[in-house]
């Protein structure tokens, strides 16, 4: 029987929270076993429930997403946590992975976006939008910084490198003619070698080591 992951929904705004319910009542990986208006209401509940996942909205009243991220990763590391947003400020990306957040998603994706990315949070897998991923070069791009020695192979470079380009795990091994288990496998041992937890917090300590090609 397929594993249904557990959602936690934290957003002050009711309006939000039964959308996006509807619109995941379509898929039943998931299921939504709680809900929560503010970051205070999401840490109480996340050691009520033990969600497996939490979707946590940023902008919030009483204790916001951020905090209340920070707070849950520390008592309760093994949680996953994706931040909602209607902004694609890359402020707000970097603080929220400061903060433990495992991804980012923007409350304007359709549904079948929607499904696509939460199914590759769940599983470790959730590549970055191609818009996120130009803002991030972008953002770096405009500093100089000096690139340090990696202690990297040549094939993790290459997946490092698209990895930063927003691509998925089926996109990687189509680029380089290898399995996706070889890309799974390469991408653990690139954060086992770094001390990361994520894509996204890869993505932005390469850049900011200067390991990222800029085209």
């Amino acid at each position: 029987m397929e594993k249904r992951n557990r959602l936690l929904l934290v957003d002050d705004h009711q309006h939000a929270r039964e959308g996006i319910q509807d619109l995941l009542e379509d898929y039943s990986e998931f299921e939504i076993i709680g809900q929560a208006k503010n970051g205070a209401e999401a840490v109480e509940l996340a050691g009520t429930l033990s969600p497996d996942l939490i979707l946590m909205d940023i902008r919030m009243p009483v204790m916001d997403g951020l905090e209340a991220t920070k707070i849950i990763k520390y008592k309760y590391p093994s949680i996953k946590i994706v931040m909602m947003t209607v902004s694609d400020d890359i402020t707000d990306l970097f603080e929220a992975v400061k903060r433990g957040a495992q991804g980012y998603l923007l409350k304007n994706l359709n549904s079948s976006e929607w499904y696509s990315y939460l199914r590759a949070f769940a599983v470790d897998e959730a590549p970055m939008s191609q818009k996120m991923a130009f803002k991030i070069l972008n953002e770096f791009t405009q500093e100089k910084v000096e690139e340090e020695k990696t202690p990297l192979s040549a094939r993790e470079k290459e997946i490092l490198q698209l990895v930063a380009q927003g691509k998925s795990n089926r996109m990687i091994a189509e680029n380089l003619s290898i399995s996706e288990h070889t890309v799974k496998s390469h991408l653990k041992n690139i954060l086992g070698k770094l001390h990361l937890d994520n894509r996204v917090q890869l993505t932005s300590y390469a850049f900011n080591k200067g390991w990222i090609e800029r085209n």
